[in-house]
């Protein structure tokens, strides 16, 4: 099997179901009359102008580096590489506030499995990724996964599917992350939108905060 995606690190497709009255759109790419978009962290999909996803996001327009849609009944306008939650049915009100680094990312330390990492934020990301060497660390017996490869900078690397029971960023505690363990082609762990998908982002400038929905 052979998994791709155009960002670096992260494709191995994974679907999640989201939580009734909740939708989760992650805008991957523009181009055109088109946007490439993740909706509630399933794999990547195409929308033109007019069409309106099976879960029911409407792609209403698109110009250089926004599109707009109709989410839930109001409009949306999300850049390239946002993200948007609507309100769900989650519990809780835990949040962490990140602050951007001087090249504009967000790294924050957290906790996977027990065990201290430190995360890259990554809203391109289709899953929480980890290389093989923390994971080993970590002790995720990552080869009991199931395998394929994603195509890395460096060219292609095998990947694990696994299983996380918690995955932790400040106040902010998750069990039962899908996430992958890569072998080679990742610098850094990778906080993506398996675990992202369930809090609220919301960014302003240089500070984002996430908030736990469910």
């Amino acid at each position: 099997m052979r998994l791709r995606d155009s960002i670096a690190a992260v494709a191995f497709g994974l679907a999640m179901a989201a939580p009734a009255a909740a939708t989760d759109v992650n805008v991957v790419g523009l181009f055109g009359t088109k946007a490439v978009v993740s909706i509630n962290g399933a794999q990547p999909r195409t929308l033109g102008v007019g069409q309106r996803s099976p879960e029911g996001v409407l792609l209403v327009g698109v110009d250089r580096d926004t599109a707009t849609f109709e989410i839930d009944g109001k409009r949306r306008a999300l850049k390239m590489g946002q993200a948007y939650a609507s309100a769900g049915g989650g519990s809780g009100n835990n949040s962490v506030t990140l602050k951007a680094d001087a090249r504009g990312h967000f790294v924050a330390d957290g906790q996977v499995n027990g065990g201290t990492v430190r995360f890259l934020v990554d809203t391109g990301a289709t899953a929480v990724a980890l290389p093989a060497t923390e994971a080993k660390r970590l002790g995720i017996d990552y080869l009991k996964g199931e395998r394929g490869f994603v195509q890395t900078a460096n060219g292609a690397a095998p990947a694990y599917r696994v299983k996380l029971d918690t995955v932790r960023l400040g106040d902010i505690t998750l069990n039962n992350i899908d996430a992958m363990v890569l072998e080679g082609g990742l610098s850094m762990p990778l906080l993506g939108m398996t675990f992202l998908n369930r809090t609220e982002m919301k960014r302003d400038g240089e500070t984002m905060v996430l908030t736990k929905r469910y």
